[in-house]
């Protein structure tokens, strides 16, 4: 069964400061999606599944429908911060989107195979697709579920704009993720990778550390599990209009409950992001290195 792709779209951007989903990157007008899609069919999938939101669906739809391979089947699904589970309305005063691992619940009804999970404005590289799609290809042979994860080292996922969030990584001898952990406003400084915790403490890195970039490999099963966390971490944080639901939370419940081993795929391929507008010239200088090298070709 061919695995499915599932790209976070539904963001909005606000450090960016437009719609950095459909902004072109590449030499002949490619955005970081096309990419990403491009690298996954080469990879052996098969659908591609776009977590959007209703206010970008026409200029979203208007603008991939006729850009996408027609070997891939295409899917898109709405994260809207009213589509909750049954019983719950939106506490007074939440405004923000509710995380991750809600954009994730989503695309429920219609994805029913194995699936990778990834940002829209992150570039991943054509190795991490290949990696997780032969895990998730594999016979498995315990009763647990077996998730995956491409990891990066914290020092190649930084931008030299501002500050950034990242799932630092905890493994175990096996190379099984033990748990990760959000942290929010990571930034170089003349002291070092570090960020400052809620105390104003600095807390620094070696910059070797592993970290999730939000590229995971699924199978169906976890959309249950997202629910049932999803409705405690609601009635937990009714009161926190701020509060996300990231999907490294779920992951971790489910590893510490030993209902899944999560293992952690070392990529070795080159991850740049687009979080603000000054990192897309140095997204088009990558790009164009990696086309010189014959990576890819100038026009997708």
């Amino acid at each position: 069964m061919k695995p499915t792709l599932l790209i976070l779209a539904a963001g909005i951007g606000s450090r960016y400061g437009s719609l950095k989903q459909l902004d072109p990157i590449g030499p002949s007008g490619e955005t970081i999606i096309d990419y990403s899609v491009f690298d996954a069919a080469k990879a052996g999938f098969g659908k591609v599944v776009f977590v959007i939101r209703e206010s970008i669906e026409k200029e979203f739809k208007d603008y991939f429908i006729r850009r996408l391979p027609e070997s891939i089947e295409v899917e898109y699904v709405l994260q809207e911060i009213d589509k909750l589970p049954q019983g719950f309305n939106v506490p007074e005063g939440r405004v923000k989107p509710w995380g991750t691992a809600h954009a994730v619940l989503m695309a429920a009804e219609v994805i029913k195979e194995p699936f990778v999970v990834i940002n829209a404005d992150d570039f991943y590289g054509s190795e991490s697709f290949k990696i997780v799609a032969d895990f998730l290809s594999l016979p498995k042979n315990n009763s647990n579920f077996e998730f995956c994860m491409a990891g990066y080292l914290l020092k190649n996922t930084l931008s030299d704009f501002g500050s950034v969030s990242r799932g630092i990584c905890i493994e175990d001898e096996s190379g099984n993720l033990k748990s990760v952990t959000e942290v929010t406003n990571i930034e170089k400084s003349e002291n070092g990778i570090g960020c400052f915790d809620s105390n104003n403490n600095w807390i620094l890195f070696t910059g070797d550390e592993i970290v999730s970039m939000n590229f995971w490999g699924f199978t169906p099963e976890i959309f249950e599990y997202i629910h049932r966390y999803f409705v405690e971490f609601i009635k937990e944080n009714h009161d926190n209009p701020k509060a996300e639901f990231y999907i490294p939370l779920v992951v971790t419940k489910l590893i510490e409950s030993g209902i899944v081993e999560t293992k952690v795929l070392k990529s070795e391929a080159k991850w740049f992001g687009v979080t603000y507008k000054e990192d897309k010239e140095n997204a088009v200088e990558k790009l164009l290195e990696l086309i010189n090298n014959g990576d890819y070709p100038k026009k997708l």
